[in-house]
Order: C-alpha cells, then structure tokens, then sequence
C-alpha cells in the first residue's frame, strides 16, 4: 500500500507541475486552454472553472495532457481564431511546447533547494576493505580512510562518492580518489575503471570496490528474505551463528565471507537461539555470473544504531549556497541523463539500466519508508529524468515538436501534414520499444533479480 500510495503521488505532481508548464504559458500567451487533464482514457472527475477550461481527472493515471483551441483540431469560430494555438507565433509555440520540461527542471531545483536548506542526511565516505582483485585493492586502498576528493571535487558523503563514480565512469577510464587514512595522513590513489562499470551493468562502487566501512557486527540475524535460502533452512529473526562448517565466526563480515565463496555448497550452521544450539543445512544460491559468481541466503545482520553514529551526519546550508548546490545538482543530473541514453544508443552502456513504471514504483515506496527527505530526492531525481525526456528530438514528445519548428525557422513555413504523419508513426514505434524494454527489466528485477 506504501508502494502504491507513493507511486500515485509520485506521478501526480510530476505531471500536475509538467502540465502546468504548458498551461501557464499557453494562458500567457492568450492560448484558450480548453481541458486539462491528469491521466487518459475515461473521465472520473471533471470541473469547469470561468475561463471555460475544463480541470478532468481520467482512469488511466500514467500521464497527462493540456488540449488547447487549434484548427487543426476542430473548427473554431472566428471570435476566437486570435487564441487558437496556430495561429500564434513561431516563438509562442515554441515556448508553450519547451515550458513542460522546463517546469520538471523547475521542480527539480526547487526540491533540491529545500533539501539542501533543511538539511539532508549524509553518510561520511568511510571505506571498508575492498574486495580482492578490485581497482580499489589493487590500489592500496585500506578499511577505514575517508574519501575527500574525485578527480579534484570534493567529497563530504558517501552520496557524493556514489554520484561522482557514476558521474566519471561515463568519461574517463581512471578516477583519482585522495583519501586521509585513520591516522589522518593524506593519500592520493588512481583507479582504473574495469569496462563492465563503464557500461554500468553493476553499482560503479562495487565495480570499483568501494565498500562502504561497516563497524565490525556480531553475527545475529535479524531480518530474512521471505521466501530466501535462511527461511527456507529454518533459520530465524534473533539466531546468532557460532560456527559455518565447525569453523567459528564472531563477526558478521566472516559469514558473509564464507557465504559468497560458496554458492551452490552445502553449509552447515550451528546456532543458538534461546540458549540452545540448532544445527541447519544451508545452500546459498548463486547469483551474478559472467565469471563472478557468489552466494548469497537472504538475511541480514542485527544493527546497533549507536555502532554508526560516528558515520552519519547532516548537510544543511545557506539559501544562496543551496541554491547554487540544487542549480549545479539538476544540470549535471541532466548531462549525466543525456550521456547514458547515448552511450544506450551506441551500445557503450546497457539497456538493463532502463527502468520502466514497477521499478520506479518501487523505488518510490523504498524512498518514502526511508522518510520525506529520501523521497523528495527521488522525486527531484524523477523529474530531471521527465524533462530530458521530453526534449528528446522523439515526434508525440515535446522536443519532437520543437523539432519541427526548428525546422519551420530554417525554412520559414510549417512542416507538412504527411511528414509530421510519419514522424508520429516512428515516434509511436521508438516510445513503444523504449517501454517494451523498460517493462522486460522491470520483470526481469522483479521475478529474477
């Protein structure tokens, strides 16, 4: 119910504000705006207000439109024909088209904005021990050194060390990270970016081995999968595990050690529960692939929350400084947006990175569990993807129609019926495959994992 709860408000303010960027500029313009509309398909709820615009809620809520007075559309009478949409200047069009996306970057900034003035909670970029054969183990790095720089930007969470890996790895093939070890010495190291993080079919930290440092953990459970390899043994919420093979663990590290290097083994667990010892066959199941398989069983450790206080903290700045930060945050969210579906396009990158309307659903209910600042973020994140979107050159978007009249400029006359026809037919046929292979990995996420 979260999950559903979040995913329709999720999608109601990004298309109300998207919408309402067409609406509020075509009204600028003396467009007569005649319905606007949340959702398609079968009206539920309809209101007229006294401009004779007509506020409709429809049964399908996956987008929206603005439908204004246009001839091309319908005949309209001749008292009118000075607010019809086609009858208006090449640059009014354009700027009723463009304002759509442009209200999703709008969005954007402001939410950033408010994050960043009322403080956002942040990780600090403390590193675990990286994984053998790594970038990050080839380069020395050690558990415990703090993160400050990448590639010369500073560095103050471990959101910030996530988003500048993203961010390089689709430029470059080595990232210079400096780091201050537990002793405060400074150190300087150069990663090399293995091709299978540059085409981001995995987390570009993982690809890297940039672990995030977790303090050492007593090996009890608390939470299982549903359904996973522990449930399924017999293992409970509250077991604490002596011993894997009559090998004894004290730490969680040592288990999760032992499981991925051990799919499809049989493993036997010794634990107590309650003062008594069980004894339970487990069989860690084997994913990933591609030569990097590791076991995994579905459970997750107990956590003292007083074990993580010295790594958490809060960014919170200044109105101008925020604004700056929530500006610089939505244009690099936007490159970084262009690059990828380039790299997609040319086959650098994976189009496993597409997600479709479950992944998202989910991402939405997961942010807003992690409370109202988590999903302000994802909503932020969302709608810069919305906006570039949109002002892909793609006919039925809108940058296909401002596409159009870019070519109305060059030649100084409308682009024929026929082509725009055609051009619709195409775009019919590109948005139809883009969503066909969002959905498959949305499946695939969903039942393979």
């Amino acid at each position: 119910m979260t999950t559903l709860l979040a995913f329709l408000v999720t999608l109601a303010i990004l298309i109300v504000f998207h919408e309402l960027g067409h609406y509020a500029v075509a009204r600028l313009a003396g467009v007569k705006v005649l319905r606007f509309s949340v959702g398609f398909g079968k009206v539920v709820a309809r209101r007229t207000d006294r401009h004779g615009t007509e506020w409709a809620l429809a049964a399908i809520p996956l987008g929206g439109y603005v439908k204004m007075l246009d001839e091309r559309e319908a005949p309209v009478a001749s008292e009118q024909l000075g607010q019809a949409f086609n009858r208006k200047s090449l640059g009014a069009r354009s700027a009723i088209v463009a304002a759509g996306p442009l209200a999703n970057f709008l969005l954007a900034i402001l939410l950033f904005w408010a994050l960043f003035m009322s403080g956002v909670p942040i990780l600090k970029a403390v590193l675990g021990e990286p994984a053998a054969g790594t970038s990050a183990a080839v380069a020395g790095i050690q558990s415990g050194e703090r993160v400050t720089a990448v590639n010369g930007e500073p560095v103050e969470s471990f959101q910030d060390l996530h988003w500048l890996s993203l961010k390089y790895a689709l430029t470059t093939s080595r990232l210079s990270i400096e780091t201050v070890d537990a002793g405060g010495v400074p150190q300087s190291r150069t990663l090399l970016v293995p091709e299978r993080t540059a085409s981001f079919e995995q987390s570009p930290l993982r690809g890297l081995g940039l672990e995030r440092y977790l303090p050492p953990l007593a090996p009890e459970l608390a939470q299982l999968t549903p359904g996973g390899v522990a449930e399924r043994a017999g293992l409970q919420p509250g077991d604490r595990i002596v011993a894997i093979d009559d090998r004894p663990v004290s730490q969680w590290d040592e288990v999760v050690a032992i499981v991925r290097q051990s799919p499809d083994i049989r493993l036997r667990f010794l634990v107590q529960r309650q003062g008594r010892d069980f004894e339970y066959a487990v069989i860690p199941e084997a994913v990933g692939g591609a030569g990097q398989t590791s076991g995994r069983i579905g459970a997750a450790p107990k956590i003292d929350p007083a074990l993580f206080a010295p790594y958490q903290g809060e960014a919170r700045y200044g109105p101008i400084e925020s604004f700056t930060r929530a500006l610089d945050r939505t244009w690099e969210l936007s490159i970084f947006s262009l690059r990828m579906l380039g790299r997609m396009l040319i086959g650098e990158a994976s189009l496993k990175n597409l997600s479709g309307p479950i992944t998202i659903a989910d991402y939405a209910g997961q942010s807003a569990e992690s409370g109202l600042a988590s999903f302000i973020a994802f909503l932020a994140l969302v709608s810069v993807s919305l906006g570039v979107l949109n002002l892909l050159p793609v006919p039925l978007l809108d940058g296909g129609h401002l596409l159009y009249y870019f070519a109305e400029f060059l030649t100084g006359k409308p682009v024929p019926d026929r082509v725009q026809e055609i051009g619709q037919r195409i775009g019919i046929g590109l948005l139809g495959m883009l969503m066909f292979f969002a959905i498959f990995n949305d499946l695939q996420r969903l039942f393979v994992g």
